[in-house]
C-alpha cells in the first residue's frame, strides 16, 4: 500500500490549519517532515490536493472529497490503537452550543471522563453557525446544537425538549402582569443573544416578526451576561428556560407569560453524515440518553453550579 496512516494524518491537520506549520505544531514533528509527507502523498499520485495561495493551503475539490475518508480511517485507526492497548476509547472531539455547553454538556462530560479515566474528551462551546462549520469541516465528531441547520451534510436527531422564555427583573413593571399584548413587548428594550445562535433565531422567526418597531437595546453572545443585565434593570430578554431555572427558583428573575407565541424547540445531535459513528462517540451518546431518559422534563435534570 502506498498510502500511510502518517501522511493521512499530515494532511488532515493541513486541512485543519491550512498551514503547514501550524499542522506539523499540533502533530509536535517539524516543518520539514510535515511539508514532505504531504508533497509525497501528491506525488505518489500525481494529484494535487490543495490550492496554495502564499502560505496558506485550502482544499480544492480533490482534497475535499477525500478529508472525510481520511478522518474515518484515522479514526478507526485511533479505535484499533485503544482496543490493542485494553479497549481505551479513542480521543473524542464534542461540540456544544453555549446553553447546552453551559448547563448540560460539562456534566456529560464529566461523567464520561469518570467512566472512563484514561480516554481524551475536547469540549468546545460556541454558537449553533460555528458548531455547524466545524461539523461540516470534520473538526468535531459531534455536536449538541440547540438551533436546525441548514446544510445537506449534517444529520440532526431531536434529542431534549427546551422552550424559550421571555423573563425581566422583579422590579420590572411587567413582572407581575398575567398577560402582555404585542405592541408593549415590542416597546420594551430588549436584550437578546447574537445572530448565528439557535436561540436568536427562534426569537427572531417567532417573537421578532410579530413585534413591528422591535427595540433590540442589547446583544450578547453569553447567556449569563444577558441574565446579569436583565437582573440590573436594562430591559427584558429571552433565553432558555434551562439557563433560568436557579434565577427563577432564587426570584432574581421573574417569567414574563407570552401565551401568544409558541417558544418550544429541540435540542439535537447533529454529525456529519459522511462521519462514521465511532465508539468514543456512542459511549458519550449513549450518556446523552441515558441523562435524557431519567428526566421526564428539563426541571428534573441534573442543575449545574453557576456562580
Amino acid at each position: 500500500m502506498k498510502i500511510t496512516l502518517r501522511q493521512l494524518e499530515v494532511f488532515a491537520a493541513v486541512a485543519r490549519a491550512e498551514n503547514v506549520t501550524r499542522a506539523a505544531e499540533a502533530l509536535a514533528m517539524s516543518q520539514s517532515a510535515a511539508s514532505s509527507a504531504l508533497l509525497e502523498l501528491e506525488r505518489q499520485f500525481d494529484c494535487p490536493l490543495f490550492d496554495r495561495i502564499g502560505k496558506s493551503l485550502h482544499l480544492n475539490s480533490t482534497g475535499r472529497g477525500l478529508l472525510a475518508q481520511a478522518e474515518d480511517l484515522l479514526g478507526r485507526a485511533a479505535d484499533i490503537e485503544g482496543y490493542l492497548a485494553g479497549g481505551v476509547l479513542g480521543p473524542l472531539a464534542v461540540g456544544a452550543t453555549l446553553t447546552i455547553g453551559n448547563y448540560l454538556a460539562t456534566l456529560i462530560a464529566a461523567d464520561y471522563l469518570r467512566r472512563h479515566p484514561t480516554a481524551k474528551l475536547r469540549l468546545h462551546v460556541a454558537n449553533t453557525q460555528d458548531i455547524a462549520g466545524q461539523l461540516s469541516r470534520f473538526e468535531l465528531d459531534i455536536g449538541l446544537i440547540e438551533g436546525e441547520v441548514d446544510d445537506p451534510d449534517l444529520v440532526l436527531e431531536p434529542w431534549l425538549e427546551d422552550s424559550l422564555v421571555v423573563f425581566c427583573a422583579p422590579q420590572h413593571p411587567l413582572a407581575t402582569c398575567s398577560g402582555v399584548d404585542p405592541q408593549c413587548l415590542a416597546d420594551q428594550p430588549w436584550i437578546i443573544r447574537e445572530r448565528g445562535s439557535g436561540t436568536r433565531a427562534l426569537f427572531d422567526q417567532i417573537i421578532a416578526r410579530h413585534l413591528s418597531g422591535l427595540n433590540i437595546r442589547l446583544e450578547l453572545e453569553h447567556t449569563e451576561a444577558i441574565k446579569r443585565a436583565v437582573e440590573s434593570g436594562l430591559g427584558v430578554g429571552c433565553l432558555s428556560r434551562l439557563a433560568l431555572r436557579e434565577a427563577f427558583r432564587r426570584g432574581s428573575l421573574v417569567e414574563i407569560p407570552t401565551p401568544q407565541f409558541d417558544l418550544r424547540r429541540h435540542f439535537y445531535f447533529a454529525h456529519h453524515r459522511q462521519r462514521p459513528t465511532s465508539p468514543a462517540t456512542r459511549e458519550f451518546l449513549a450518556l446523552c440518553r441515558e441523562m435524557s431518559a431519567s428526566a421526564a422534563d428539563t426541571d428534573a435534570l441534573p442543575l449545574p453550579f453557576i456562580a
